[in-house]
C-alpha cells in the first residue's frame, strides 16, 4: 500500500499538461521523422502540384476541328443510343405488370407510347448541339440510329398494348364488319 501512495501537492504529469500545455513549436525545415510513403509532406506538394499544374498546361494545345468533330459524334452516339439502355428495365416493369387493365399497366403503356413519341419529335433538338458544318453526313447517320431505337421503345410498348388484349388482332375483333353469309341449302328438319 506504501508504494501506491503519491503525494497530495504533486499532481499526476497529465494533468499539469493539461492546465499549461507546452508552447507551439513552429515546424522546423528539417522533420525529426520523414514522410510516410505515398503522403508528402504538404509544402513539397504544393509545390509539386503548382509545377505539374503549369507542365500540363504548357503540354496541352487546343484540339484540332477534326478532334472536335470526332468527339462531338461520339457524345451524339452517346446520346443515340440511350433510349435503348432503359429497354430492358421498362420490359421487365411491363412484363411484371400483369395484363389486366389496372392503373399502373395503362401508366406504363401510356409512358411507353409518349416517351419514343416526343423523342422522335426531338430528335433535332437532341443533336443540335453536336451538328457542325464538317459532320453533317455522320450526325444524319445518328439521327437515323436514334429514330431506329426509338420505334423500339415504341414496339415495346405496341407488344404491351397487344398482350392486354387492347389490339384488334382476332377475327372476333372485327364481327361488325363481317356480312353474315349466304347458305347454298337450307335444311328443314322432319317432324
Amino acid at each position: 500500500m506504501s508504494e501506491l501512495k503519491i503525494s497530495s501537492n504533486e499532481a499526476p504529469r497529465w494533468v499539469t499538461e493539461l492546465n499549461s500545455p507546452p508552447a507551439y513549436k513552429a515546424p522546423s525545415s528539417k522533420n525529426v521523422f520523414p514522410d510516410p510513403p505515398g503522403y508528402p509532406s504538404s509544402q513539397t506538394s504544393s509545390r509539386k502540384k503548382d509545377s505539374a499544374k503549369d507542365a500540363k498546361a504548357a503540354q496541352r494545345k487546343a484540339p484540332t476541328p477534326e478532334e472536335m468533330d470526332t468527339l462531338k459524334v461520339k457524345k451524339a452516339w452517346e446520346v443515340a443510343l440511350g433510349p435503348i439502355k432503359g429497354l430492358p428495365m421498362t420490359g421487365i416493369m411491363m412484363y411484371m405488370s400483369g395484363n389486366s387493365l389496372q392503373i399502373f399497366s395503362i401508366m406504363m403503356v401510356f409512358m411507353a407510347f409518349k416517351n419514343p413519341i416526343m423523342g422522335i419529335l426531338g430528335t433535332n433538338q437532341a443533336f443540335e448541339r453536336f451538328e457542325t458544318d464538317t459532320n453533317k453526313a455522320k450526325i444524319v447517320q445518328v439521327k437515323l440510329a436514334y429514330v431506329l431505337m426509338q420505334l423500339v421503345a415504341l414496339a415495346l410498348g405496341v407488344w404491351k398494348v397487344n398482350n392486354m388484349g387492347l389490339l384488334p388482332t382476332t377475327r372476333s375483333d372485327w364481327l361488325a364488319w363481317e356480312t353474315q353469309r349466304e347458305p347454298l341449302e337450307h335444311a328443314v328438319p322432319a317432324l
